[in-house]
This record gives C-alpha cells, sequence and structure tokens, in this order.
C-alpha cells in the first residue's frame, strides 16, 4: 500500500505560479509512472501531466508550455510547476501512482485561480 500526500494548493491571481508536490509513503519502483490529474466542478477528473521513472512526460494540452512535471525518486515525490496559470486551471489536483494494474490517489489539493 502506497499513501500519496500532496501539498502546495492554494488561491492564485491569474497569470501566478505554484507548486504542487506530492510524498509517497513507501518507495517508488522503476515501472511506476507518476502523474498529477484534476477535477473541476461538474467535470471528469482528466490527466495533466504524468512522468515515468526514466523521466519521460507527457502532457494534456491545455497545460503544455505553462506547467513541468519532475520527479526525485529518491525523495519519493513528484512535482508539478503551474506557471501562467488561467482561471480554467480552478480544479481539485490529484496525485496518481501508477504500478502496472495497481493506482493509487493522494487526497487532493484544490487550485483556485481568481482576481
Amino acid at each position: 500500500q502506497v499513501q500519496l500526500v500532496e501539498s502546495g494548493g492554494g488561491l492564485v491571481q491569474p497569470g501566478g505560479s505554484l507548486r504542487l508536490s506530492c510524498a509517497a509513503s513507501a518507495r517508488i519502483f522503476s515501472i511506476d509512472v507518476m502523474g498529477w490529474y484534476r477535477q473541476a466542478p461538474g467535470k471528469q477528473r482528466e490527466l495533466v501531466a504524468s512522468i515515468t521513472s526514466g523521466g519521460s512526460t507527457n502532457y494534456a494540452d491545455s497545460v503544455k508550455g505553462r506547467f513541468t512535471i519532475s520527479r526525485d525518486n529518491a525523495k519519493k515525490t513528484v512535482y508539478l510547476q503551474m506557471n501562467s496559470l488561467k482561471p480554467e486551471d480552478t480544479a481539485v489536483y490529484y496525485c496518481n501512482l501508477n504500478r502496472g494494474v495497481l493506482a493509487y490517489w493522494g487526497q487532493g489539493t484544490q487550485v483556485t485561480v481568481s482576481s
């Protein structure tokens, strides 16, 4: 069992930046793909970005060029640097770890972009 704990959410003005962190409670393996999803009110949860242990990344089109995902395997932590934030980025952001057929989720952290 792996627990994921997110931090770094909050309220930010449009154009601002936030950095989310997600720490895993147990060892991260090379097969693990870690990522960030988000869910806005009334919408389905969607993939924001993911990263493999080798550093290969994947981004939703809506965040390309603005968000950067990174990973520190030694610290068992994945990060999401969010720049040039827009009101439409407002959502609960969830950390995810996929290990083969297993999937683990964090409790979520609220990100609100508003003036």
